[in-house]
């Protein structure tokens, strides 16, 4: 079958790397094609309003940066409000603040004073010094000590990988944020927020004026997608890519179980993370907290996380050591292949917030505009 090349860009995935180097292309008088094997536009950044809320489809997405470049960017396409993200966290029953701080210290060991929390932490952190921290557990009693360790990050960081703290590097945590002050807010960063209306208009704005077509799996027909396009940004597994030649990177999957409750306000926070091992999710979100949404009604999400099979959706990657090793080869494969370019999370092997996101996309597509000169 003979297929007429028509695009100048292919761009596998309508997720926001997809989205803004096919915006950027765009302006730039290219040609795209954006496919989409899901039947929405966004990738994991999808939103949707239900009962006046909007709710993130696929776990809770705060939007945070410090580089003032990449605020101004986004904001072309939303305006975002001024939530600041301030998560709890729930031990056996009991409420602790996040990130570790002093109000943290006072529920723990009624410390007033940042004095008596530093003497306490470093207590522990000399009972169970090492000099070289083999796994996980090691660094974080290391840096915490034990009694934050049990309750807020071992059962919590155990669900999240699948993995016991003493199997997982200790690379994985190469520092724990504690604060010496009562600030409750997660990020250090200068801007955060979430844009008023949701994610979803966003990408459909960086799509404006872009043939996009939504149920389409690039697999199905690699061989005419490869075709119609001078080239291909591919966003999904670059193993699955190179058809496993050299075996499968780890991922670690998602789980959402999301209910419309009969009440207007159900935990009276927009995360709630439970850290205990034995409670299969890993949080609870309350979407109509990220906007302050009036609704009657209120909506939940539990969060399991899940050993990645092939053929499911992959949400992020597990970069130790052994997955690092397996990606370069990977990585020298798509060196190989000029025509073929690699972004996003799955592409790049590589756990990105939604700011470096952007900015890697941006960073390609100046690379590509250098390469039409």
């Amino acid at each position: 079958m003979i297929f007429l090349k028509k695009y100048d860009y292919l761009i596998v995935g309508s997720g926001l790397f997809g989205s803004v180097f096919a915006h950027e292309m765009n302006k730039k008088g290219k040609q795209c094609l954006v496919i989409e094997k899901r039947n929405t536009v966004g990738g994991n950044i999808y939103t949707e309003k239900i009962e006046n809320i909007n709710v993130h489809k696929y776990g809770a997405h705060i939007f945070h940066t410090n580089n003032e470049e990449i605020w101004q960017y986004i904001n072309q396409f939303a305006k975002f409000n001024r939530f600041t993200n301030s998560p709890i966290a729930n031990y056996e029953g009991k409420l602790y603040n996040l990130p570790f701080n002093m109000n943290t210290f006072y529920q723990i060991w009624g410390v007033k004073t940042p004095e008596k929390a530093k003497k306490i932490i470093e207590e522990e952190k000399k009972e169970y010094k090492t000099d070289n921290p083999s796994n996980l557990e090691e660094q974080a009693i290391n840096l915490v000590g034990s009694t934050i360790y049990k309750l807020l990050i071992k059962g919590y960081t155990e669900k999240q990988w699948g993995k016991s703290c003493t199997e997982l590097p200790s690379f994985i945590i190469k520092r724990l944020p504690v604060r010496f002050t009562y600030d409750n807010n997660y990020f250090n960063d200068l801007y955060q927020g979430i844009p008023i209306g949701g994610y979803t208009q966003i990408i459909e704005k960086l799509l404006n004026g872009i043939e996009v077509k939504l149920n389409t799996d690039y697999f199905d027909n690699k061989e005419k997608w490869d075709y119609i396009a001078d080239k291909v940004l591919f966003t999904g597994m670059i193993d699955q890519y190179f058809d496993y030649c050299y075996g499968e990177l780890e991922y670690r999957g998602l789980k959402f179980e999301t209910e419309i409750k009969d009440t207007d306000n159900y935990q009276g926070n927009a995360v709630i993370n439970y850290t205990e091992r034995k409670i299969p999710y890993t949080r609870i979100i309350e979407h109509k907290h990220f906007e302050n949404s009036a609704s009657e009604k209120t909506i939940i999400t539990k969060e399991y996380p899940q050993t990645w099979k092939k053929g499911e959706e992959a949400y992020y990657p597990v970069n130790d050591a052994k997955n690092s090793e397996l990606y370069n080869k990977y990585q020298k494969l798509a060196e190989k292949e000029p025509n073929i370019l690699f972004g996003g999370r799955l592409g790049m092997y590589k756990y990105m917030n939604m700011d470096q996101v952007i900015e890697e996309a941006l960073t390609l597509t100046k690379k590509e505009n250098n390469m039409n000169l």
